[in-house]
């Protein structure tokens, strides 16, 4: 199956990880006691539901593809309150790794499921090539909106480096547009001090777009940092940016010699036979001779020493 096809049939979301599939996990205080819920009886059991496996919470670790790198600790102990009084309402998603499982969908209730001490998790174990494990990782969290957007650019990356997808199959694989795509990418060109604004929230994608057009660094800075101290819009900056961009193209004006100068300039290269140019700023200013090969310099040498 190519990298192409594979995209296109991720592109769905989530469906084909979770189906209809909703279960409640024992709460934490019975955990140890009771660890799997009733089975329902037969006539209402989902054959989507025999699906499940209890597995160990211990047996399984985060995914290495994973492109989230920050998890909000006061939003995973609010999941955990959840957890505690409502169970897990949706199995986490697994495929084998070693000996025990790698986490393709649901790291944060993983890690919310920790915190309160449950000792086994309903899950679904997926068969998944490294590239479909990267992809519905990534799908997940975009879908959820849970990463923040230098984090999604450096995922998007990461399948584009890693297994040669082009912008169009990863767009489809996502299921964001083409210039979405490309538009995230150019975040990872933003310097170190805006791509950390970016990620902690105190510049929005909006802004984070319009600065990375800007190829000024000093500039793009100068005006992240007026866009969080004045609240600037994005069309705000978007016009300063233009502004500022038109005025760094515009040429200093050359400065026009006087009609003394040029007849000293004149009469220099009448006097010597090669081009000179008197250049003056206020009092002080230089002399240029010009010469083409090295006897040309010996001759100005040899004139110039018998001006004494």
């Amino acid at each position: 199956m190519t990298a192409q096809k594979k995209a296109r049939g991720l592109g769905r979301g989530l469906d084909a990880l979770f189906g209809d599939v909703e279960v409640n996990s024992p709460r934490p205080q019975t955990a140890a006691k009771k660890t799997k819920p009733e089975k329902p009886a037969a006539e209402e059991e989902d054959v989507r539901e025999r699906d499940l496996k209890y597995i160990d919470i211990n047996d399984i670790k985060p995914n290495a593809a994973q492109p989230r790198k920050n998890f909000d600790e006061d939003k995973l102990e609010e999941l955990a309150e959840s957890i505690e009084q409502h169970g897990l309402i949706q199995p986490i998603v697994l495929r084998a790794a070693g000996q025990g499982y790698e986490i393709v969908a649901g790291e944060r209730r993983w890690r919310a499921a920790r915190m309160i001490g449950l000792k086994e998790l309903p899950c679904i174990i997926k068969e998944l090539t490294d590239e479909e494990n990267m992809l519905l990782a990534i799908i997940e969290n975009m879908q959820r909106e849970d990463l923040n957007p230098i984090e999604e650019a450096e995922g998007l990356k990461q399948m584009i480096d890693t297994y040669g997808l082009t912008q169009e199959q990863v767009s489809r694989g996502v299921g964001k547009s083409r210039p979405y795509i490309t538009n995230s990418l150019r975040l990872l060109k933003l310097p170190p001090k805006l791509r950390y604004m970016t990620a902690d929230g105190s510049l929005s994608m909006g802004h984070a777009r319009a600065l990375a057009a800007v190829k000024d660094e000093k500039l793009q800075i100068a005006l992240a940092e007026r866009a969080v101290s004045e609240g600037l819009s994005v069309r705000q900056i978007e016009k300063l940016a233009q502004e500022s961009g038109k005025a760094g193209t515009r040429r200093k004006p050359r400065k026009t010699k006087s009609a003394d100068e040029k007849r000293v300039e004149m009469e220099l290269r009448e006097a010597l036979g090669t081009k000179v140019s008197l250049q003056r700023k206020g009092a002080r200013g230089k002399i240029e001779i010009e010469f083409y090969n090295g006897e040309e310099m010996e001759r100005l040498i040899d004139l110039l020493r018998a001006i004494r």
